[in-house]
């Protein structure tokens, strides 16, 4: 069944491709300490950069990096040099993994950078040329709404306020699967009786 707004998002230039599976189990908490993990950087780094200049940000991140790196050096050093073992440099698992970027891998970025250029291209023309005068009054009202949302937040803030939601919605609607479908079910029922009356 296709909700009567749904044309809105359908894809009129080709397949947009679906999220990675990796980002969907963090935003989805399949794995809590991984998901802990990404959120809680995340949320460091756009309050960092709401508060400092990306430089400023980059520069502490760096800097934190190298200062737990090089303790952890020189740790290890004085521990080898105290018992005389010959263990070698501490880093060396990760020193020796390969890291280099695959042609296929930048091919395969390239094709699904293209897809969304594409769809959002295609998309842009489809609303600014009034192919659908409904569609184009709704992204019409949307912007409108967005003057009003860009008025009172800055773009930063917009960001936190997006990974707050993608983090924690799809939590919510986890543990609320049931309570949430229901009252959807009872709102689209009364939204059809309007619009039929």
């Amino acid at each position: 069944d296709s909700h009567p707004w749904s044309n809105t998002w359908q894809l009129s230039c080709g397949a947009l491709s679906k999220p990675t599976p990796a980002s969907l189990q963090l935003v989805q908490w399949k794995e809590p300490k991984k998901s802990a993990a990404a959120f809680g950087m995340s949320m460091l780094v756009l309050v960092s950069v709401a508060t400092l200049s990306v430089i400023s940000v980059v520069s502490y991140l760096l800097l934190a990096c190298l200062c737990v790196t090089i303790t952890f050096r020189v740790y290890k050093s004085v521990i080898q040099a105290i018992q005389k073992s010959d263990e070698g440099h501490p880093f060396r698992s990760l020193l020796q993994r390969d890291i280099s970027v695959s042609s296929e891998s930048i091919r395969q970025l390239a094709d699904q950078t293209l897809i969304h250029l594409n769809w959002f291209t295609c998309q842009g023309r489809r609303l600014l040329l009034v192919e659908d005068l409904v569609d184009s009054l709704k992204l019409a009202a949307v912007m409108w709404v967005m003057t009003y949302i860009g008025a009172v937040f800055n773009g930063v803030t917009i960001l936190i306020i997006a990974d707050v939601i993608s983090f924690t919605t799809p939590l919510i609607y986890q543990k609320k699967k049931v309570h949430i479908d229901h009252q959807v079910a009872l709102l689209r029922s009364k939204l059809e009786e309007t619009v039929q009356k």
